[in-house]
């Protein structure tokens, strides 16, 4: 009666599942506060591929993890990056799998920070350049969706620019246009290797305390040519989801972030909670709340359960 009745239902082509990639070959390396979830070489990352196109899970995002960083972050804007070589080794051996790409600076810049730092802040325009052109290296790799998620203004025009301007312009974008600086993000500083060697991000991200401030950062986003847009985290912020789905008519995501993952398997492996039962009641939560898609480590597990 309950599964006839329910108003809320979750399936796997919902959901994306995050995977790092970083250099090496036969490397699977356990993340020590993301248990399950793992930094990946490619050709182990295309060998995880496989599966969740197997799944029926909706896609993957991929962020990258260089050999080597630099001030300028010009790894995240190589032709031969490890993101952009990544999406072309997917290609060759998956046929229906959404591969959606991470565009931000954070993993390949010295500093940890998002952009380029003058006098120990980052410069919002400069930065945008590059963003741009990491966007553009991704679309001509392969990718099916790009996702900046460095917050910086005007960047969504940015991209939107240099895609159209080289042929690109059928290539969605997804903004995280309402992300917050969050204490949720820890674990996934350690997956990618991208904590700020100084100071924090709380210049570029947003306040958790202004949800009027997030809609008009959503509104600004769609205004430059965003054709999704994402809140991020997701279960501290299930009342802007909700609010961004009453106000825009377009698809709206949601980013269970690593902490809010970390926390369940922490507590589920000290016997404090049920995992399954945790994890499905938080993807309906956010489901319920208005997000259509939802950014999770949690995809796969999810997947063969509701499978």
């Amino acid at each position: 009666m309950r599964a006839l009745v329910r108003e809320t239902r979750l399936h796997p082509a919902q959901f994306i599942l995050p995977l790092f990639v970083c250099p090496g070959e036969g490397v699977r390396r356990e993340i020590g506060s993301m248990p399950n979830n793992y930094q990946l070489s490619i050709d182990e990352l295309v060998k995880e591929c496989v599966e969740v196109q197997s799944l029926g899970i909706g896609g993957v995002i991929l962020f990258g993890l260089p050999e080597s960083k630099d001030e300028t972050a010009s790894g995240a804007y190589a032709d031969d990056g490890i993101v952009q070589r990544a999406i072309r080794a997917i290609r060759r051996e998956t046929s229906r799998l959404l591969v959606m790409t991470d565009v931000c600076n954070c993993e390949y810049t010295s500093h940890g920070h998002c952009g380029f730092v003058k006098d120990n802040d980052v410069d919002n325009d400069v930065t945008l350049q590059w963003l741009a052109k990491t966007a553009l290296s991704h679309a001509r790799a392969g990718a099916d969706i790009v996702a900046p998620s460095d917050m910086m203004d005007g960047r969504v025009g940015a991209i939107r620019q240099a895609l159209d301007a080289n042929g690109f312009e059928k290539i969605p974008i997804l903004s995280y246009a309402a992300k917050f600086a969050s204490v949720f993000y820890g674990p996934f500083r350690e997956a990618a290797e991208s904590a700020p060697q100084f100071g924090d991000r709380r210049s570029y991200q947003m306040d958790p305390a202004n949800g009027r401030e997030a809609m008009r950062e959503i509104e600004l986003d769609l205004e430059e040519g965003a054709d999704m847009i994402m809140v991020k985290p997701a279960l501290p912020y299930l009342d802007l989801i909700a609010e961004a789905r009453r106000r825009f008519n377009v698809p709206i995501a949601a980013y269970q972030v690593s902490g809010e993952y970390s926390m369940i398997m922490a507590a589920a492996r000290n016997g404090w909670i049920d995992c399954e039962r945790a994890m499905f009641e938080t993807l309906t939560s956010i489901t319920r709340a208005g997000a259509g898609t939802i950014l999770t480590y949690f995809a796969k597990p999810a997947a063969r359960l509701l499978g």
